[in-house]
C-alpha cells in the first residue's frame, strides 16, 4: 500500500488527500462506509501487517490513542473510557498515521515505555501519541480521520428502517462516489 500525503493547509491540499485516500480504500475493496474493525482488517491485509485494536483505560487528561508498530503487526491503542464515536475517531486518527506512512520521532519509544512500563522497549519501533494537532503529520492524520468518519456518521444517524427518505439518503451516501 502506497502512503498517501496531502498538504492540508489549503482546500486543494485537502482535495488531494481525499483523492489519495479514496484510491487507497478502493484498492482494498472499500467503496462505502464500513465498521472500523473491518476497515482496519482490510487495510492490514493490504499492507501485509495485521492491525489489532486494543481498548485501554488511559489517564485523563492525556493522550486518547496511540499507534504501536511491532514486528508482529500494528497496534492501535485507544481510550476504553469514552464513547463509541470518540473511540472510532481515535482509531481513524491513528489509521491516518498508518495510511500516511508517518514515522515515529526518536523519543517516542521512551514515552511509550513510561506509558506502559510492562512493554518490552525493544519491541517498540513506532508510536504516535498526540494531544495537539500542530504538526503537519498530525493535521494530516486528523484530516484523514475526519474523511473516514464524516459520511459513515451521517449514514448511521439516518438509520430509520421504515422511512423511504432514509433509504434514499443511505443509498446516496453509501455510493462509492458519494462516500469520499
Amino acid at each position: 500500500m502506497k502512503a498517501i500525503h496531502g498538504f492540508v493547509k489549503t482546500i486543494a491540499g485537502e482535495r488531494k488527500l481525499r483523492r489519495g485516500l479514496r484510491k487507497e480504500l478502493v484498492k482494498v475493496g472499500i467503496e462505502g462506509p464500513v465498521e472500523m474493525a473491518e476497515l482496519c482488517r482490510r487495510i492490514g491485509e493490504s499492507r501485509g501487517r495485521p492491525i489489532k485494536l486494543v481498548a485501554f483505560p488511559m489517564e485523563v487528561p492525556g493522550p486518547c490513542g496511540a499507534w504501536l508498530s511491532a514486528s508482529s503487526g500494528d497496534y492501535i491503542v485507544f481510550q476504553s473510557e469514552t464513547t463509541r464515536i470518540h473511540q472510532e475517531h481515535i482509531i481513524a486518527h491513528e489509521l491516518g498515521h498508518i495510511l500516511s506512512g508517518h514515522r515515529a520521532e526518536p523519543d517516542e519509544e521512551e514515552i511509550w515505555s513510561r506509558f506502559m512500563p510492562d512493554l518490552d522497549p525493544g519491541v517498540i519501533r513506532r508510536l504516535l501519541k498526540r494531544t495537539q494537532y500542530d504538526s503537519v503529520r498530525e493535521r494530516e492524520a486528523e484530516t484523514i480521520a475526519t474523511l473516514l468518519l464524516e459520511r459513515s456518521l451521517v449514514v448511521r444517524l439516518l438509520d430509520e428502517p421504515g422511512s423511504s427518505r432514509t433509504r434514499r439518503m443511505r443509498h446516496v451516501l453509501g455510493e462509492a462516489r458519494g462516500w469520499l
